[in-house]
């Protein structure tokens, strides 16, 4: 199964672009006119993360003539084992700027469109109407949706990717013949269920992996060569080095692409599950400050590590419980007994204190804890507490001599 991407009258190649893409026109299947269309085509990256990195560079590379980015956060040190488009220069820099310094150095002639902007229902028609195709790098499931949705009712088509660990996948969604998303995925899974990257980590090389393979079905589908990627979901293993394709359907009774029952963009936090960010930045989104009004989410009591520092001073500390992985715990802790979250059902008998004393569990950033703050309240536990931001908020406002990872 084929798509091509309609385009206007195509552009004409300078020498210096004949010369620099000397290798793609002696291809048959590329040729002039393929590298026309591709300087005349119209890219959105979504995300100018681990995915978005390669996939930007390698489309830039190869001559896309825009690439639009889309991404709200800054560069951090965590951010340079995977995020290769980055660099330790640009660090504390908007990503976009520091994604189109490196774009610009490697072809001046791609022109690259900044969105310095959260992905949103109230823009993302507007910024994708002006696009050929988006590439889809995000790396959370209401952003997933959006960009799926926003896909189909726009007629874009989606070249997504995602990573975890070891593993990843690739496919092309919303073609008019093919499945979109929300076919493979019909419901989001409950929220705190799959870590994110940031929670259970991934192997630094991993997403240029599929990054490479988002960009190289976001080529063929502008060229409309080859076979992409529709209507098949195919699986990474790193480890192994494998790979392998499922074949997928086109749901009929997919309320987006097949009844056509969603008409409009949706609140894809609410449909997520997922409450919804509390400030415009990324450590606003993850960790309120001691100013925040902090939460009551789903019965359990959301602490600032400013409030339970002072506890702790004043001589009346909460037992605090840790529910991080053991080799976490060998990164960096803060004193608290270790119980992983995946292990404390069956070590409930190690809270040998009575089920009314105050606890405030802690993880990486508070996603965990928070499943294992309803873990203990489900058994009985009547006064527990969740460590908003966790160990990060810890290394960002209490201690800042602790590593962060």
């Amino acid at each position: 199964m084929s798509a091509t991407v309609e385009q206007p009258e195509l552009p004409k190649l300078s020498n210096e672009e004949v010369a620099r893409y000397s290798r793609h026109l002696i291809l048959p299947e590329v040729g002039m006119e393929g590298q026309k269309k591709l300087k005349a085509a119209r890219v959105l990256c979504v995300g100018t993360g681990g995915l978005g990195a390669p996939l930007a560079l390698y489309l830039t590379a190869a001559g896309v003539g825009t690439i639009g980015l889309v991404d709200f956060d800054v560069v951090e040190e965590s951010n340079l084992q995977r995020q290769v488009i980055h660099s330790q220069a640009t660090v504390g820099r908007l990503k976009v700027d520091s994604a189109e310094l490196t774009l610009k150095g490697l072809n001046r002639n791609t022109n690259i469109i900044k969105h310095n902007t959260m992905l949103t229902s109230a823009n993302a028609l507007e910024i994708f109407k002006d696009y050929d195709v988006i590439a889809d790098g995000t790396d959370n499931f209401q952003t997933r949706y959006l960009v799926n949705d926003a896909c189909v009712l726009t007629g874009k088509p989606n070249a997504y990717g995602s990573i975890f660990r070891f593993e990843g996948q690739a496919s092309v969604f919303a073609t008019e013949d093919g499945p979109c998303y929300r076919c493979l995925y019909p419901e989001p899974p409950p929220p705190g269920l799959v870590p994110s990257c940031a929670e259970g980590g991934v192997l630094g090389i991993l997403p240029g992996l599929v990054g490479v393979i988002q960009a190289t079905e976001v080529i063929k589908l502008i060229l409309g060569i080859g076979e992409p990627l529709i209507g098949r979901l195919l699986l990474v293993d790193a480890l192994g080095m494998s790979f392998r394709t499922m074949k997928l359907r086109k749901n009929p009774e997919c309320p987006v692409c097949g009844t056509r029952q969603i008409t409009e963009l949706i609140d894809y936090d609410q449909f997520c599950g997922v409450p919804k960010p509390t400030g415009t930045g990324p450590l606003e989104a993850t960790s309120p400050g001691p100013a925040a009004d902090l939460p009551i989410v789903d019965g359990i009591p959301q602490i600032s590590v400013e409030q339970l520092k002072a506890r702790m001073d004043a001589g009346s500390a909460p037992f605090i419980l840790d529910v991080r992985e053991p080799h976490e715990y060998a990164i960096v802790d803060i004193g608290a007994p270790l119980i992983p979250v995946g292990e404390l059902t069956r070590n409930l008998h190690r809270l040998t204190f009575p089920k009314t004393t105050e606890i405030v569990v802690h993880c990486k950033s508070g996603a965990r804890s928070q499943r294992a703050a309803l873990i203990l309240k489900e058994n009985g536990f009547t006064n527990v507490s969740n460590l908003a931001g966790g160990i990060l908020a810890w290394a960002d406002r209490i201690n800042k001599n602790l590593p962060k990872y």
